[in-house]
């Protein structure tokens, strides 16, 4: 398969992305001043910006490749949830599988910029576990929503309470039983409730962090390659793709190793890169890409979105010119 035939398959895939979704408030403005009432800059705002952050961001990414995905979470019944919800309709995403609850909150982080410096940031969230009766509801809606037909399964983790062990257990069994593939972009806390998935996305941080491990990755590959096998012996997952900041990428599969440097890059900001890297690492998944592939061109689309500051969606022909001028 070519890689335009492989990037023109991503607009027949429905991805379910399954995880903690929020508001990214931004608060922009100049400084000329200083507070008369206390040691801090007055910002005289100028402009003020919300966009979909969490989960939601692999979501904008699948759809900015052509897929359609579909959200699934827990957000709060409040304004900040609402206009959560106004955010992924315009940009066409479906809300079908949010679960809006009045015993929640809606995460929302305000950041307040001046020339371009981060000020200051405000988080308003609660990152308790979902309750019962929420897991049952997102559960519900996961379940209606697979039963319609899916692809394939995004479990994003952003620590904010959504993505329960049992949850993550459940959706397993239930991806099992309908053959579809999962992907997972971990944290520490539920890093092996993933039991038996499909490929696992951690980066070198989180691999060491989840297995208490520690070395020094640019002078021991051994004891990097030890804690892989270590992670498949506990996780039994059939791929794992560690992303290496600098040093690239890593991905194993059937016991075949793969290092991929990273490309020279004039980087300008890492924010989103992850989300990044795991939308279009599962949309080559499920187009039938293999391993050294799929890490080939999700590397390419991590470092592509550094390039630009902020938090922003790869490029669908950016990313195919890329593709084709560097792996040909």
């Amino acid at each position: 398969m070519s890689y335009t035939d492989l990037f023109h398959s991503f607009s027949s895939k429905r991805i379910l992305v399954i995880g903690d979704v929020m508001v990214d408030a931004y608060l922009m403005g100049t400084v000329n001043r200083m507070s008369p009432e206390a040691p801090v800059p007055v910002v005289d705002l100028m402009k003020k910006d919300e966009r979909i952050g969490g989960a939601g961001n692999v979501a904008l990414n699948l759809a900015a490749l052509g897929a359609s995905p579909i959200i699934c979470s827990v957000i709060g019944a409040d304004s900040e949830g609402e206009r959560l919800l106004h955010l992924f309709q315009e940009a066409n995403i479906s809300t079908e599988g949010i679960y809006a609850s009045s015993n929640r909150i809606t995460t929302v982080k305000t950041r307040v910029l001046s020339n371009n410096q981060q000020l200051l940031r405000i988080d308003s969230e609660d990152t308790s576990l979902i309750s019962k009766e929420e897991e049952t509801q997102l559960y519900q809606q996961i379940e209606r929503i697979v039963e319609q037909g899916i692809d394939g399964i995004i479990f994003e983790d952003y620590n904010k309470g959504v993505l329960t062990s049992y949850l993550i257990s459940s959706v397993m069994i239930l991806a099992k039983f309908h053959g579809i593939p999962t992907t997972v972009d971990p944290k520490k806390d539920q890093f092996f409730s993933y039991r038996g998935c499909t490929l696992f996305k951690p980066n070198l941080k989180e691999l060491k962090e989840g297995l208490k491990v520690e070395f020094d990755f640019k002078n021991d590959k051994d004891s990097f390659l030890k804690a892989v096998v270590e992670l498949e012996e506990r996780l039994e997952n059939e791929i794992s793709f560690i992303t290496l900041s600098e040093y690239g990428v890593f991905i194993q599969a059937q016991g075949t190793p793969h290092f991929i440097p990273a490309h020279l890059r004039n980087i300008a900001d890492v924010s989103g890169a992850g989300d990044t890297v795991i939308a279009v690492a599962t949309l080559c998944l499920v187009a039938g890409a293999s391993a050294a592939k799929i890490a080939a061109i999700a590397n390419i689309a991590g470092g592509l979105v550094c390039e630009q500051p902020g938090v922003v969606s790869i490029e669908k022909e950016k990313l195919l010119t890329e593709v084709t001028k560097l792996l040909a």
